[in-house]
């Protein structure tokens, strides 16, 4: 079963820590936010691999935006 990870809030793509194709255990950063000066990782919630990343470095996303999806 597929894990939509999505933006919990207005922020900038500060880092993307996975690739395509990388697994990842529950509780791995995938990507990193910026927000307020505040760095915030973004976890996965189930171990798995990387399907495919909707985000790059500098982007802009809100609440609920896609940024990857685990399978």
């Amino acid at each position: 079963m597929a894990e939509d990870v999505r933006a919990e809030m207005v922020s900038t793509v500060f880092q993307v820590v996975v690739a395509e194709g990388d697994h990842v255990n529950e509780g791995d950063a995938v990507v990193v936010l910026e927000s307020m000066k505040m760095e915030i990782p973004v976890l996965a919630e189930s171990a798995g691999v990387i399907t495919s990343i909707d985000v790059s470095v500098g982007d802009v996303i809100q609440q609920g935006d896609l940024i990857a999806v685990i399978s």
